[in-house]
């Protein structure tokens, strides 16, 4: 079923990375859907999971994971237990159906930064979706010379997508992407355990990936959970990062969905 404004999609592929937590959903993509590489899309189901061909009337955000050229859509997803949506987006097996906003929205996108050498990519928990997206992109690699992807989890178990993360690194120039992965919960080989915005504070986030987060050359995607967004937002800004205004390109640019 469609209209105007939607369509209907189905499931092909299910990922779980953390069994009852942290799962990821491929679908079909239909011809017409084009997106920026970190836009999100607004994707339905309807209220009675028993009666998949009602309309949807529950929408949720979420980043794609794939890039626009791929024929598919991906999403990234942790399950609320009590939430409205999440747990039976967790449901779904191939040959479902999942439906999706035919417009796409949001502004983490490279066209923020018209210049910089460095690109700061810093996430918490499924706010690493966005990333993924830019980084299967060819034009972030022809325009940074450096990419930090940090992305803050609990445990080492909700480290996802480190496969297609080593992939980039292998393919990319000696060095151009650096990955920290850093853990709340638990001690990482090499990591410290702590906050990002704790490692920004004490300066430990720039020694650990040996670059100045300066807003001379550094440019600083935010995506995650609303209490890492508003903190970093705050120390960024007394470092002298500035979001874009009225056409004039800033220095960090968020994406909060919540």
């Amino acid at each position: 079923m469609t209209d105007s404004k939607y369509t209907r999609q189905t499931v092909t592929e299910v990922r779980t990375w953390v069994p009852g937590k942290l799962f990821s959903l491929r679908v079909t993509r239909d011809p017409a859907y084009a997106f920026q590489p970190g836009q999100f899309a607004r994707v339905g189901l309807p209220a009675d999971l028993d009666a998949p061909d009602a309309e949807p009337t529950v929408w949720r955000a979420y980043s794609m994971v794939s890039g626009p050229h791929q024929p598919w859509l991906e999403f990234y997803s942790i399950v609320v237990p009590e939430g409205e949506f999440s747990p039976r987006m967790a449901q779904l097996q191939p040959g479902d159906a999942l439906y999706v906003d035919r417009t796409p929205f949001g502004f983490l996108t490279l066209d923020r930064f018209p210049t910089g050498d460095h690109l700061w990519m810093l996430a918490t928990g499924t706010g690493l979706s966005a990333y993924l997206s830019i980084l299967d992109d060819p034009a972030v690699w022809q325009r940074f010379e450096r990419i930090v992807l940090v992305h803050g989890v609990r445990t080492a178990a909700e480290l996802a997508y480190r496969d297609e993360i080593a992939a980039w690194q292998r393919s990319a120039a000696p060095g151009q992407l650096q990955y920290l992965p850093i853990a709340t919960r638990e001690a990482l080989p090499g990591m410290p355990q702590a906050r990002i915005t704790t490692l920004i504070a004490d300066g430990s986030l720039e020694r650990l990936a040996g670059l100045p987060l300066h807003p001379a050359q550094a440019r600083v995607m935010l995506c995650g959970n609303p209490e890492m967004l508003a903190d970093a937002r705050k120390l960024l800004g007394e470092q002298g990062f500035a979001p874009g205004r009225r056409g004039i390109p800033g220095t960090f640019a968020v994406e909060n969905y919540w």
